[in-house]
């Protein structure tokens, strides 16, 4: 009988768990905000190392951008929505520039305490980011077509549109894209596969021929570099166009296939993977589908976006959807070839590059030569930083 009760319990149960509602489906976890820059205002004296740095050695950087912003007009906004206020607001600092004695640190450093602001840039308020560097290659090459010298370096095409799409909508702000118009339709340009297989070929496009493919990837990647010719001359080239396709980094592919371990991937090892796999080397870098055109360049280089040249170990590339270009930034960061050191020193934002994504994100600029390369190579550095803006800029910040 008792065995009979506890059946009949037993039913009773699974009756009532039949007639229980089903439990509730997981929720899934709440979508991240959004990439957006908040400012924090700071004191100078919240710069970690700012009384150590030639501060003196940004003023070159610094001019070349009052320079240009000075040839704008003066209610023009500095900056996504005008974060960094007006051209007026820089024209009294950039005036009193020219009076500051150059090699003079002390008298740097009293410019722009007097004259600027420092705010701690952040990605909804995390300050912390990566910093990455690039530099002026270095190839050979030839004005004519050569068989030592089997790789072109395209000039922009004429059809060529590029667009920047934050002129059509807010939300669009610092998006970019290109392609060329058929039947009166934006219609994609041929990727980087397609370009390397010939789609280019016979149009009158070529530039300049050099010698090694992987030298001609790096400069798609770096952006401006110096080809040496056979006589001894030496060309200088800077980016012209995109071909509007993303940036894709060709040393995720690699950890992937497990060719390389995330903390060994640089310049240097992906390059040695190149040319030690010469049968698999177009293929991976066909992952990357964005193309670079090129331009020859006369006088002082590399240009950056900002349509002003780049000054090594002072200029930074950044995402300027979120970051203005021709302000100050104070890097705190980590030393490239020893990240037990700090890297701390005042900069410029006068360049941006297809990798360079989110509010709190820089691209170094080192230069020239192997030195050069060999911090921009191997440069991952966390870190963050604040920019400086002219006392009259106001900014909806945290106090």
């Amino acid at each position: 009988m008792l065995a009979v009760t506890f059946a009949l319990v037993g039913c009773d149960r699974k009756e009532e768990e039949a007639k229980a509602p089903p439990p509730a489906p997981a929720q899934p976890a709440p979508a991240p905000p959004p990439d957006a820059l908040t400012l924090t205002r700071l004191a100078f004296a919240d710069l970690p190392g700012w009384t150590a740095d030639s501060q003196s050695a940004a003023l070159p950087a610094l001019a070349r951008s009052c320079k240009r912003m000075m040839t704008l007009s003066p209610d023009r906004p500095v900056g996504p929505g005008g974060v960094a206020g007006t051209i007026a607001d820089w024209q009294a600092p950039c005036a009193r520039l020219g009076t500051v004695p150059a090699g003079d640190d002390a008298a740097a450093r009293a410019f722009f305490e007097t004259e600027f602001v420092p705010y701690a840039a952040g990605n909804n308020g995390e300050r912390q980011g990566l910093f990455t560097g690039y530099y002026e290659t270095e190839l050979e090459g030839s004005r004519q077509p050569d068989p030592a010298y089997p790789v072109p370096l395209y000039k922009r095409p004429a059809d060529l549109v590029m667009v920047d799409l934050g002129e059509f909508a807010d939300r669009w702000k610092g998006e970019r894209t290109a392609g060329r118009v058929v039947d009166g339709r934006l219609k994609p340009f041929e990727d980087r596969a397609a370009i390397e297989a010939g789609a280019l070929r016979g149009k009158g496009l070529e530039l300049l021929w050099v010698k090694d493919p992987i030298a001609a990837f790096f400069l798609h990647i770096q952006g401006s570099g110096r080809v040496r010719m056979a006589d001894g001359s030496e060309v200088r080239v800077n980016y012209a166009g995109q071909n509007g396709h993303k940036y894709v980094a060709i040393g995720k592919e690699l950890i992937e296939r497990g060719a390389l371990k995330k903390e060994e991937v640089s310049l240097q090892t992906i390059r040695a993977w190149l040319k030690a796999n010469p049968d698999q080397a177009q293929a991976l870098m066909n992952k990357n589908p964005s193309y670079v055109f090129f331009q020859t360049v006369a006088g002082e280089g590399p240009i950056g976006a900002q349509g002003v040249p780049l000054t090594p170990g002072r200029s930074l590339a950044v995402d300027s959807k979120f970051m203005p270009y021709g302000v100050p930034v104070w890097l705190d960061g980590e030393d490239p070839l020893d990240s037990t050191q700090p890297l701390r020193r005042l900069l410029v934002a006068q360049d941006t590059g297809g990798a360079i994504r989110g509010p709190v994100r820089g691209d170094v600029f080192w230069g020239h030569g192997a030195d050069a390369e060999a911090k921009a190579g191997v440069m991952k550095s966390k870190g963050g930083y604040g920019i400086l803006l002219p006392r009259t800029v106001v900014v909806p910040v945290k106090p």
